[in-house]
């Protein structure tokens, strides 16, 4: 029967009324639904606001700082109170993309924030940042000039470099040693040749603009090119690979590492660090290495920046002048293994840290570590096309 008979069967019409009316009650409903959800977000911003209020009304001296996880040294935190008779408030995310959701959705009153440069540069186009005053920062003068001036803030109208991770290869040393892999190339990632030895044992980051970024590089390009000939050819390096990877993950490989179920691992540099320690705190019989490809590889850097809905401009410039102190500074490098652009701080730092090229770049380095920039909208559809079909490909 065709759609058009359908019409003229009572049965059909008693039935097409009662979807009518249940639509129509659908909809009053999740009007009602949409209404709630959206007050109270504006609720939960409001709450923040007007918490910030009352705090300054009452007399009450507090920042309020938006970071990473463990992203401050507790005794850094300890003597800024001290230094500036205030209290650091702080809130956490875990990516850049959920503190760009959660600053979309309506949260407010935050005077600092710590995104990383292209975030940042997110920020700054929504016109959501306060412009910094030098006149109060004159500790900016402890930072390498090789960060500063980036291309998402030229002059550092907006940002105050903070620390930085480099994305690289972390491996256990006897065993790659043992089964005779490079470890100064992506090749040992993306090569069958390689990857048929660790088969199981290797994982790469969960993150397409990461592993777009360590394909594109292996293959001679840059992490921020949007030629769509290339990408497929990452692509199909990463489809190539993908049968010998164990998975990919963003958080798990630092303990899969330390343990020993993982051999090689695509990952930050500051977790690397974190699975060396932890290895060597537990007695393992093996160490974990850590090594930047010698075709280059992603520099992470993150800024101190001023978010337009604080209310205490005053206590984050403190803040961030206090943070760009050397020995304030070195504190989360020595926590961490973070990556420090503070020249006044490298005196503080731990030797073995401070000598450590994976996490310091020398010069000839550096030159080949670039900083992820954001695509357009039309650029990350398609990313986000191939990364859906790279993680659902069945091979």
């Amino acid at each position: 029967m065709c759609r058009n008979g359908m019409t003229h069967n009572p049965y059909f019409k008693q039935f097409l009324n009662k979807c009518r009316a249940g639509c129509r009650t659908f909809y009053v409903v999740a009007r009602l639904m949409a209404m709630l959800i959206l007050s109270a977000l504006l609720i939960a911003g409001c709450s923040r606001q007007e918490e910030h209020i009352v705090s300054v009304a009452a007399g009450e001296n507090i920042l309020h700082l938006f970071n990473w996880n463990n992203y401050i040294a507790p005794e850094t935190v300890k003597r800024f109170e001290q230094s500036c008779n205030c209290k650091l408030a702080r809130d956490y995310y875990s990516d850049n993309e959920e503190m760009l959701a959660k600053l979309a959705a309506g949260a407010i009153g935050y005077d600092l924030i710590v995104p990383t440069g292209n975030a940042m540069d997110t920020l700054i186009r929504q016109g959501v940042l306060k412009s910094l005053d030098k006149s109060l920062l004159p500790n900016l003068k402890n930072i390498n000039p090789a960060y500063l001036n980036s291309a998402f803030d030229p002059g550092n109208k907006y940002s105050a470099p903070y620390a930085y991770t480099l994305t690289l290869l972390g491996f256990n040393q006897e065993k790659v040693k043992e089964l005779g892999l490079p470890t100064d190339s992506w090749a040992i990632i993306f090569e069958p040749k390689y990857l048929e030895k660790i088969k199981g044992r290797v994982t790469v980051l969960d993150s397409q603009r990461e592993l777009m970024a360590a394909a594109l590089k292996y293959l001679g390009y840059s992490v921020n090119d949007a030629n769509e000939e290339h990408w497929q050819q990452a692509r199909d390096l990463i489809l190539r690979a993908k049968p010998y990877w164990a998975a990919f993950s963003n958080t798990s490989y630092v303990k899969e590492l330390a343990v020993g179920n993982l051999w090689v691992a695509h990952g930050y540099s500051n977790d690397m660090f974190q699975a060396a320690l932890d290895a060597r705190k537990t007695g393992r019989k093996f160490s974990i290495g850590y090594s930047t490809p010698k075709e280059g590889a992603v520099l992470s850097l993150d800024s101190m920046v001023l978010h337009q809905s604080g209310m205490r401009p005053d206590l984050a410039h403190q803040f961030i002048n206090f943070m760009l102190d050397g020995k304030n500074s070195a504190e989360l490098t020595n926590l961490i293994g973070s990556g420090n652009p503070n020249m006044n701080a490298i005196q503080f730092i731990h030797p073995e840290i401070a000598g450590n090229k994976a996490i310091f770049p020398d010069g000839e380095s550096l030159i080949r570590l670039e900083m992820l920039q954001d695509f357009d909208r039309k650029q990350r559809r398609l990313l986000s096309r191939l990364w859906t079909e790279i993680k659902l490909r069945n091979l």
